[in-house]
C-alpha cells in the first residue's frame, strides 16, 4: 500500500502530461492505418470490445497490446503513441490537457449513476462517522491521481475540511481484489469500491457506506476515450468509425435486457482466452454514461477544471475546456438504431 500528499497527488495526475509534453504523440505512426492499438481490462468488456463483438466498427479492427493498471497510465499511452486510444477518469484527462499534452477527449465511456457507483465503505464497528473522522485515517482505492481520489477530495471539501485537514487523510493504492481483505483486517479505515469488488463486499455484509459518488453528485459521465491530435488528423474516417461505434455499443448495452448484454460480455471474454475470470461479469449493471451515445457535456470536465484549479494543481486562464474534448467524431444520434 502506498500513502500519498496532494503533492503526490499532483505529481501522479500530471505523470501523463509530463511525457506527453516531449512531443512524442505520433498515434497511429506517420500513416493512416485501420487498426487501433489499444489497453484493457482483466475480466472486463470495455465499450471499445463490445462495439467490436457487435459488429459497429466496420473495416476497424482492434489490437489489445496488454492491460493497463490505471486511467492515468492508460491515457498516457495513448499521448505518447504506444496505443491508439486509451481511457480515463475526467479529472485526469483535464489535468493532461491542461499542460497541453496533444490529446482529445472524444467519447464518454463510464459513468454514475443508480446502479454503477463507487462507495466508500467502513466496518460496522468503526468510529468513522462523519468526514472529519477520516483526518489520519486510510482510505484505500484502486489508484491515486484518479475518480476515487477525486470524489473523496470532493467529499471532505464539501464539509468543510481545510487543505491542511485533507492532507492528513491518508490515501493509499490497493489492488481492488485487496481491499476489502485489507479493509476486514483494519489495515486501512475505508474501503473506495465500485461493481463487482463492492457487490462482494456488500453481500458478505459487516459494513456500511460512508458516502457514495451519485449521492453526492448524481448521475454523470466520469470517464472519456482520448486519442493523440497526430492520430485524429492521420485519420480522421477511423476515429468516426470507432467512436461512432462505441456510442452504438453503448446504447445498445442500455437498450437490452441485462442478461442479454451479460451473455454477449462472457462469450467475448471467454473467446479472447487471455486466462480470464467470467464470473465477475454476472455483476455487471449498466456502464453508467449519461449522454446519449457517449456525447461529452462541457460540463462533465468543466466540474474537474474547476476542481484542480480550486485545489491550485492547474491555471484556468491558459486552457479552454472547449479545447479539451470533440463531439465532432460521434455520429451517433438520439433515435438511431443501437441494434
Amino acid at each position: 500500500m502506498r500513502s500519498t500528499s496532494r503533492r503526490d497527488f499532483l505529481v501522479l495526475l500530471g505523470a501523463a502530461a509530463g511525457t506527453a509534453g516531449c512531443g512524442s504523440a505520433l498515434g497511429g505512426g506517420p500513416r493512416p492505418t485501420s487498426t487501433l492499438r489499444y489497453q484493457g481490462w482483466a475480466g472486463v468488456v470495455t465499450p471499445a470490445e463490445l462495439a467490436e463483438d457487435l459488429g459497429y466498427l466496420g473495416g476497424v479492427t482492434l489490437q489489445w497490446v496488454g492491460n493497463t493498471t490505471s486511467g492515468p497510465q492508460d491515457i498516457q499511452s495513448a499521448a505518447t503513441g504506444e496505443v491508439d486510444f486509451g481511457g480515463a477518469f475526467n479529472g485526469a484527462v483535464v489535468r493532461m490537457a491542461a499542460a497541453k499534452a496533444p490529446v482529445k477527449a472524444v467519447i464518454s465511456y463510464y459513468g454514475t449513476d443508480e446502479e454503477r457507483y463507487t462507495g466508500f465503505y467502513v466496518r460496522e464497528d468503526s468510529a468513522v462517522r462523519e468526514p472529519r473522522d477520516l483526518i489520519g485515517k486510510k482510505v484505500a482505492m484502486n489508484t491515486l491521481g484518479g475518480h476515487s481520489q477525486a470524489m473523496l477530495d470532493t467529499y471532505l471539501r464539501r464539509h468543510g475540511l481545510e487543505p491542511s485537514q485533507i492532507d492528513q487523510v491518508q490515501q493509499v493504492a490497493v489492488p481492488p481484489v485487496n481491499i476489502e481483505q485489507s479493509l476486514r483486517k483494519g489495515q486501512i479505515d475505508v474501503a473506495a469500491l465500485s461493481d463487482i469488488t463492492r457487490d462482494k463486499l456488500l453481500e458478505r455484509g459487516g459494513v456500511r457506506e460512508l458516502f457514495n459518488d451519485h449521492d453526492m453528485l448524481g448521475s454523470f459521465s466520469a470517464g472519456t476515450y482520448v486519442m493523440a491530435d497526430r492520430f485524429l488528423e492521420l485519420n480522421p474516417e477511423t476515429s468516426r468509425t470507432f467512436v461512432t461505434g462505441v456510442a452504438r455499443a453503448l446504447e445498445w448495452a442500455r437498450a437490452r435486457p441485462r442478461e442479454e448484454v451479460i451473455d454477449r460480455m462472457v462469450r467475448v471474454v471467454r473467446r479472447r482466452k487471455r486466462n480470464e475470470d467470467a464470473d465477475p461479469l454476472r455483476y455487471f449493471l449498466s456502464y453508467g454514461v449519461a449522454g446519449t451515445g457517449g456525447r461529452i457535456a462541457e460540463k462533465e470536465l468543466t466540474v474537474w477544471a474547476d476542481w484542480l484549479a480550486e485545489r491550485g494543481d492547474i491555471n484556468r486562464d491558459r486552457f479552454s475546456v472547449r479545447d479539451i474534448y470533440t463531439n465532432a467524431y460521434n455520429r451517433y444520434r438520439a433515435g438511431s438504431r443501437a441494434a
